[in-house]
């Protein structure tokens, strides 16, 4: 087998597309031959693997645990040339079997080296306080931008973004010793990621013990988002707390969102068009660690999960000691992923519903730090016609409701295209 027989066929694996050559050439040199009869086993559940398996020539079927997967057709689980699959590092990993159907050639690039795919990096390019970051332009007038390095969805402006950047504008504007309390935030328009975001500060009201901050953002000279921020002097004693902390796995003992993402890449139990879509999308790792508690009930577009979801959250690097900015950042998480769980009573094959954020409210009740862990507890209570409404609430590890949240949804309705129909003339 000739290296640049390899490296062209490289090209054509969806896990490895958009790759450099040179980067292929690489990998084409790390992986190993393995050569399998029809009806050998390839993985075995229960048994530690090899690596990421790339299917050169021949064909094979997984078999294993399909409840997560409803109405899908054979073919999406038959893997030929070109496919990939892989599993555990460890035995205890292994759920799947997959059976060679036919003589069946297999290029196996080892767990050492899948630090190396794009696909399975976890370390985040920038970091929450680089992100939120602004430029004051003038009095009351601040610039922020999207950064290359930073999680956005095709093309447009992540709304928790908004609403951290101008939480952060609102801020420098007020007393130190004031300190948000609530905030309410209005989407108007789509952000553009490479255009800049200017923000307005007005100054609705100063007192003694509350301010009061309006920010409007414009791209280009347009309102694409507007937050209104309460800020206050915290004083007095008293104290009460009714809601409780669920009984949820603790962090440490789950995976990570990016561990998560990495093993449904290469499990063959998952519809092959699903993997496909997620290796193929860009990759940009979040700058906070996400842990859902609850892994096998995450949708995957295809299966009715669900209306709710519990997940811990924290920034993978430590913010500064500021109380303000600390809130600033737990607001910018508080908008990640909440809206995604409005369709989950409803998924089903062939009906895409995408949730675009139109209104978000947020309530701190308690100093928070980003940098310790965070239950999230979300549900939707209702869903009528083309909007949807989330509500959820955050608590500390101590089990104290550090801040609730409140969002509202447009939901837009997609079918596949139908095919072209081909002349016969």
């Amino acid at each position: 087998m000739e290296a640049l027989s390899v490296v062209d066929f490289l090209t054509s694996v969806p896990l490895l597309q958009g790759l450099e050559r040179s980067f292929l050439h690489k990998i084409a040199q790390m992986v190993t031959i393995m050569n399998y009869e029809c009806g050998d086993y390839v993985v075995r559940q229960g048994v530690a693997g090899l690596g990421i398996y790339f299917i050169w020539d021949g064909e094979a079927d997984a078999c294993g645990d399909f409840r997560h997967v409803i109405d899908e057709s054979p073919d999406e689980f038959h893997l030929k040339r070109y496919d990939f699959f892989g599993h555990g590092i460890s035995s205890s990993d292994q759920h799947v079997e997959v059976i060679s159907l036919t003589k069946l050639t297999c290029l196996v690039l080892p767990h050492k080296h899948w630090h190396m795919l794009p696909q399975f990096n976890s370390i985040p390019n920038c970091n929450l306080q680089q992100i939120l970051d602004l430029q004051a332009i003038r009095d009351s007038i601040f610039q922020g931008v999207t950064l290359p390095e930073a999680p956005a969805f095709t093309g447009r402006v992540f709304g928790g973004q908004f609403i951290g950047q101008a939480l952060v504008a609102a801020q420098r504007t007020v007393d130190p010793h004031m300190i948000v309390h609530s905030l309410n935030a209005n989407f108007l328009i789509a952000g553009d990621v490479d255009l800049p975001v200017m923000y307005e500060v007005i100054r609705a009201r100063d007192g003694k013990r509350f301010s009061s901050r309006r920010v409007d953002a414009t791209q280009s000279g347009k309102l694409i988002f507007s937050l209104t921020a309460s800020f206050q002097k915290e004083e007095g004693e008293i104290e009460h707390q009714y809601a409780q902390l669920p009984s949820v796995p603790d962090p440490d003992t789950l995976l990570s969102i990016d561990e998560i993402r990495q093993r449904r890449l290469i499990d063959p139990r998952l519809p092959r068009t699903y993997r496909n879509k997620l290796a193929t999308t860009k990759h940009i790792p979040w700058p906070v660690e996400v842990r859902f508690c609850a892994p096998e009930n995450i949708a995957t577009r295809y299966t009715k999960t669900p209306p709710s979801l519990r997940f811990w959250f924290k920034a993978k690097e430590n913010p500064s000691d500021d109380q303000s900015f600390h809130r600033c950042a737990v607001a910018y998480v508080s908008d990640l992923m909440i809206s995604n769980i409005i369709p989950n009573p409803h998924r089903k094959k062939g009906l895409t519903i995408v949730p675009s954020t139109l209104n978000h409210s947020m309530w701190f009740h308690r100093d928070v730090r980003a940098d310790d862990w965070l239950l999230h507890l979300v549900h939707t209570p209702s869903a009528y016609k083309s909007r949807g409404f989330v509500k959820s609430q955050i608590f500390n590890r101590n089990g104290e409701l550090v801040a609730s949240v409140g969002q509202e949804a447009a939901l837009t309705f997609l079918k596949p295209r139908e095919p072209k129909m081909e002349s016969k003339m």
